[in-house]
């Protein structure tokens, strides 16, 4: 499905990195990801986790959506429309989480960082292509 020589013919952003790094990285941001929810479901609030919980869900449906658009579809520009709202819900998901435990929302830092800077080797791939 994954289209290589798609992929290899597109001129490259001057940061991106090489591709045996994105494996690594995604484990270790996934696993961020699931401290996170584990945190925010553990602690005993008063305050409600639907919307949280919401949040959580919209983010990886996104998150689920970009590679098969941007590898398969070859819609960079769609591709784009999704990482910046994985951007928007990464912020409304820490903001929720941080509201409910701190460590929770601080352990999403991370992985907001790279979705920003995922979110820029998305614009940059429309630009040069």
């Amino acid at each position: 499905m994954f289209d290589s020589v798609w992929y290899d013919n597109l001129s490259k952003p001057f940061l991106n990195p090489p591709g045996w790094i994105f494996s690594p990285v995604w484990i270790i941001l996934y696993g961020t990801l699931l401290a996170a929810v584990i945190i925010y479901s553990i602690v005993i609030t008063k305050k409600s986790k639907f919307f949280g919980y919401v949040i959580f869900t919209v983010h990886m449906v996104l998150n689920l959506l970009w590679s098969p658009v941007f590898f398969v579809l070859h819609k960079i520009n769609i591709a784009l429309v999704i990482v910046v709202l994985m951007d928007i819900t990464a912020i409304l998901l820490i903001r929720k989480f941080f509201s409910v435990s701190k460590i929770a929302g601080l352990i999403l830092i991370p992985y907001f960082l790279w979705i920003m800077f995922a979110t820029y080797l998305n614009l940059e791939f429309l630009m040069l292509n």
